[in-house]
């Protein structure tokens, strides 16, 4: 943990790392180059991370984000969520004569490469993840012959396989590691010759925001994550930081949703963001904050972040004259 000032009266405990990883940070950017290279509109299939404002700032530029890649007219550029996406989503988008642009994050692909090899092995493959989160449902197209699903602890008991030898667990990359564990402990109760992946699927920027949750955890009165509600990891530090034995924590998109009632009694308010959180989402509720006297600002460092992804090769190339040229090779063959 490190001190940046010395504390008096009302303090706030800010985490570090918070806000964007590397792969949400490629992502908003690559819709952004996109928009500036070929024009709006640029279509994006769900929401190109979990957050509020980003989507509605997208929005303003010209992104449209659909839920179904049907939704896209003929001829147009989608672009795929750092999510991620199945493989029949790819044949959709061809079919439909769609230019694409793969903004899945690298570490995703990392685990629906692992789930395609792993199958043509002919493992069972137990992906531990929450039902209906996209990048379960991505991951899980990669090979929905091979893979199943794993909610957490309880669904354990209910797993079953056809050859306890070759059994292989992944994991959703945005789950609590502590509960992730809890879960893999279960199944290799249940099948001691359980494999683990080559590397952790946990992504290291939703490892480094835990930790210094953690950190802040046992000192803070109050925490607020600043993230929104559709987001898998920072619905995690919320839970994080309950464990880590903070008395309340709160999960807000803006400032204006913190209940002041929150603040009764409180000297020590520790604030972070999820991964796909901007950082003048945290600046406006440190201001919030710092007018209801909560000026000392301490910084809880948990790791240094270094990493940068390098945009999707996509955008190296004209989409619209591949687009341009999709549709008219239907109409060739009309």
């Amino acid at each position: 943990m490190v001190r940046m000032t010395a504390s008096t009266g009302r303090r706030v405990l800010l985490a570090a790392p918070r806000g964007y990883c590397a792969g949400v940070d490629r992502a908003v950017i690559a819709v952004e180059k996109a928009l500036e290279q070929y024009g709006a509109p640029i279509y994006v299939r769900h929401e190109i991370v979990h957050n509020k404002y980003v989507v509605q700032t997208l929005e303003k530029k010209g992104a449209i984000f659909v839920e179904q890649t049907a939704e896209v007219p003929e001829g147009a550029i989608v672009m795929f969520s750092a999510h991620g996406v199945a493989p029949v989503v790819h044949e959709e988008a061809a079919q439909g004569k769609l230019a694409t642009i793969d903004a899945t994050c690298p570490l995703v692909t990392k685990v629906h490469k692992e789930a395609v090899r792993f199958a043509q092995e002919d493992f069972d493959i137990l992906l531990i993840g929450h039902e209906g989160h996209e990048e379960v449902i991505g991951t899980s197209g990669e090979a929905p012959d091979h893979i199943t699903l794993v909610d957490g602890p309880k669904d354990v008991e209910n797993v079953e396989v056809r050859d306890p030898s070759k059994v292989v667990w992944l994991s959703q990359t945005t789950l609590s590691v502590d509960e992730t564990m809890e879960t893999v402990d279960a199944l290799k109760e249940k099948f001691p010759q359980l494999i683990s992946p080559p590397s952790d699927d946990i992504c290291y920027a939703t490892q480094n925001r835990q930790l210094a949750v953690k950190q802040m955890g046992a000192e803070a009165d109050l925490v607020i994550v600043v993230g929104s509600r559709n987001s898998s990891n920072s619905k995690r530090l919320v839970e994080v930081a309950k464990l880590a034995g903070a008395r309340d924590a709160y999960l807000v998109d803006f400032a204006d949703e913190i209940d002041e009632a929150w603040l009764e009694g409180v000297t020590t308010v520790g604030v972070t963001s999820g991964a796909s959180v901007p950082e003048v989402l945290v600046e406006q509720v440190l201001d919030f904050l710092s007018t209801r006297g909560f000026e000392d600002v301490e910084i809880v460092k948990a790791a240094d972040e270094s990493i940068i992804f390098s945009l999707p090769k996509e955008l190296r190339r004209d989409l619209r004259e591949e687009a341009a040229a999709l549709v008219a090779e239907r109409t060739t063959e009309k």
